[in-house]
């Protein structure tokens, strides 16, 4: 059985939608994106790391990845063509492990039962969103998928949020955004959005969860349905 969520959410109206961030809260794709960060280094004739030692970078995508495994970073000469290759390989490996978390499905499948909306809002490159969705059965499913690159900015910035309650003819005050890194809370904030913080997710290279400010902490995914 899950811990409660820390905090309930005072609803102004029935809440209309979950919108779900993908990488390390709705999905876990950290197999697949380590498995790109670890090519890296075998190419420059580095061992390996470990998953759980690069686990918590999953979500900063190739920014936060390529600096774990290589200690290298934005502004670095060798940074852009790395970025590169990682996209690159990551590619064609994105499906390989990638699997919902546990609960997820059951979270999913209620939310459609009770008529509430779900979608994704993601910082993730939309040529790798959708493949990703598809390889979870979910594109048919979500009510709208935003990934990194369909709107002007991504998060921290609102505007994929809003974005997204615009698709689905929904009001930001009445929907539950969920993510398991700082700029997804700020995000929502921004968006005059209620916020969940995935605790199961990849949350270990943002700081501690509770000074987030996110309306709810939930630890494992069942706990959001107490939230709604």
């Amino acid at each position: 059985m899950s811990t409660p969520a820390i905090a309930t959410i005072a609803w102004p109206a029935p809440p209309q939608a979950v919108l779900f961030d993908l990488d390390g809260t709705l999905a876990d794709t950290a197999g697949d994106l380590v498995g790109a960060a670890n090519a890296l280094r075998t190419s420059r004739g580095l061992t390996p790391l470990p998953l759980a030692q690069l686990r918590p970078y999953a979500s900063a995508g190739a920014r936060g990845l390529i600096g774990a495994a290589l200690d290298i970073h934005p502004g670095h000469e060798e940074f852009e063509p790395l970025r590169t290759l990682f996209l690159d390989t990551y590619a064609r490996c994105l499906a390989d492990t990638t699997c919902l978390f546990d609960g997820m499905d059951t979270v999913l499948r209620e939310l459609e039962q009770r008529g509430i909306t779900w979608g994704v809002v993601t910082n993730k490159p939309h040529r790798f969103t959708v493949p990703v969705m598809e390889g979870l059965q979910l594109v048919d499913r979500a009510a709208v998928l935003i990934s990194g690159d369909t709107t002007a900015h991504a998060k921290p910035h609102p505007l994929p949020l809003l974005t997204a309650c615009e698709l689905i003819g929904a009001t930001p005050s009445r929907v539950l955004y969920v993510g398991d890194d700082l700029r997804d809370i700020q995000a929502a904030q921004a968006a005059g959005m209620p916020s969940a913080a995935a605790q199961w997710g990849y949350i270990g290279h943002s700081g501690d969860i509770s000074s987030w400010g996110a309306d709810v902490i939930a630890v494992h995914p069942m706990d959001l349905l107490q939230c709604l």
